[in-house]
């Protein structure tokens, strides 16, 4: 657990750092362009001198910051049957299908979808996404509460897992959604292909070495048939999946009491006192986000119920974090190591989780992004990785439609059509890879996707930012932050 937990210590602070460093270059050469298309406009009226180098910083300053200036205007186009509706219903479909595999929710995918083919501007594509991305999870985890473990007698939901992660995860939408405000779309671009070119590469990466293990197991698996040879088709096949690679290690024990349910009912299958204390965060930060609807923008009262979230999800998840390190409360999900913690680990998964909210709640994607590729660092099963990141990934993407909602960000119509597409499609999904990795025996199958998902969404969603881009750059639009205390729906 140590060394795992270190190396893992190691590999984030490599992908943070170097995050930053092109976080930095992208700053930089935002700063160079400003600069170029300042000095121009100056030296055409006023010719060169020494106060245009001089005024250099302010004129930085002034290009991300106008006070008056807006560079929002939201583009609705109306309802219509006709070619863009359906290609991108067939996008959004198999969109859907795969991010719900995945435990990624595929708003990498609606987003790009939306913009380009539907029609909308940026920031409604990603209301709608979160729409979408919810109508997906609540379909997966109802798909997920009666399945199980697959090699512990167990829920494939990992509560414990998900009451750590989930209040951090809400309260970052709410802080993901005020910056999907203020932020222009340049700087979104620019953050949005640092996370998933970093998040694709650590999951294909951790897909290879499960499929390394996995066809380990099979050979072994087939040496062991062969010598005793006396199983037949049936048993051969049995032998083949059981072994999870990724999975606790004390899962041999869990085996060998005898054939273990694949579902069972929902009652006996979930555990109502997590759901409940989750139930009940959702429930406040939602009051709290509703209350402050009913505020004037940036008033005391407004800034008061913003902060008020803090506590109560700082509450939860710090309740659950000290019982993890205390050993009275254990993620089952991992087997014996599942146990030992370690203070530094749990703050850092904390402040994961917050990341990941902040995430879905700028880009309008699901905080699965993160939450799938950290939990397969944990050593979490894929199957129950994405099934637990989609679990909690279905409040914080609930939380993101109220609160776009309140600020009138997408048409309903248009939200409520895409819905019911993305949770038919998560339907499907996830019975057709199920019957995929009962017939393969191979749960990487699951990271593959979840790599090829966030891959897809890195290329899609940047390309379309990077022209939106020039495109401004060439018309000398204002590419500023937006005013929060000014905005208006």
């Amino acid at each position: 657990m140590a060394v795992m937990g270190s190396r893992w210590w190691g590999l984030s602070l490599r992908i943070i750092g170097g995050a930053t460093l092109i976080v930095s270059l992208g700053m930089a050469s935002m700063v160079a362009i400003a600069e170029a298309r300042l000095r121009k406009q100056v030296s055409s009226v006023h010719g060169s001198s020494p106060q245009v180098e001089a005024g250099l910083l302010m004129r930085v300053l002034n290009f991300l910051w106008q006070k008056g200036l807006y560079g929002y205007t939201h583009v609705w186009p109306d309802m219509k049957f006709g070619w863009r509706i359906v290609v991108g219903t067939i996008i959004g479909f198999f969109g859907a299908a795969l991010g719900s595999v995945g435990g990624v929710g595929g708003g990498g995918i609606f987003v790009p979808m939306l913009t380009l083919i539907i029609g909308f501007d940026a920031k409604s594509s990603t209301a709608i996404s979160k729409c979408m991305i919810t109508g997906a999870a609540a379909s997966t985890v109802y798909y997920n509460l009666k399945r199980r473990h697959p090699t512990l007698d167990l829920p494939v939901i990992d509560y414990d897992l998900a009451l750590l992660f989930q209040p951090m995860l809400v309260l970052g939408i709410s802080i993901g959604v005020a910056f999907n405000v203020i932020f222009a779309d340049w700087m979104i671009t620019v953050l949005l292909i640092i996370l998933f070119i970093g998040t694709s590469t650590k999951a294909f990466l951790k897909g290879v070495e499960t499929w390394k293990k996995e066809t380990l197991l099979k050979q072994e698996a087939a040496r062991r048939l062969e010598s005793n040879g006396n199983l037949d088709d049936d048993d051969n096949e049995e032998v083949e999946y059981k072994p999870l690679p990724g999975g606790p290690s004390g899962e041999g024990e869990a085996e060998n009491k005898g054939p273990k349910k694949e579902e069972v009912s929902i009652m006996e299958n979930v555990y109502w006192k997590e759901l409940g204390l989750l139930f009940a965060v959702w429930c406040a930060i939602l009051a709290l986000e509703i209350a402050k609807n009913y505020t004037t923008t940036c008033s005391m009262a407004y800034w008061a119920l913003n902060l008020l979230q803090i506590p109560v999800a700082v509450g939860v998840s710090s309740y659950e974090a000290v019982s993890l390190y205390k050993g009275r409360r254990k993620i089952a999900s991992k087997g014996e190591t599942g146990t030992n913690w370690r203070a530094h680990q749990l703050v850092l998964y904390c402040a994961c989780g917050v990341l990941a909210g902040m995430v879905g709640g700028l880009l309008g994607l699901g905080g699965g992004f993160i939450l799938g590729p950290l939990f397969l660092d944990l050593g979490i099963p894929p199957q129950v990785s994405s099934a637990t990141a989609t679990f909690a990934m279905t409040f914080s993407a609930s939380m993101s439609v109220v609160e776009y909602y309140l600020l009138k960000r997408f048409p309903v119509p248009y939200a409520l059509y895409f819905v019911a597409v993305a949770t038919v499609a998560a339907f499907v999904g996830q019975f057709v890879v199920r019957k995929l990795i009962n017939l393969l025996g191979r749960a990487s199958l699951i990271i593959f996707i979840l790599s090829f998902t966030i891959f897809v969404s890195a290329i899609s969603l940047g390309g379309v930012g990077i022209e939106n881009m020039i495109e401004k750059i060439e018309h000398h639009e204002y590419m500023g932050f937006e005013n929060i205390c000014s905005y208006e729906a």
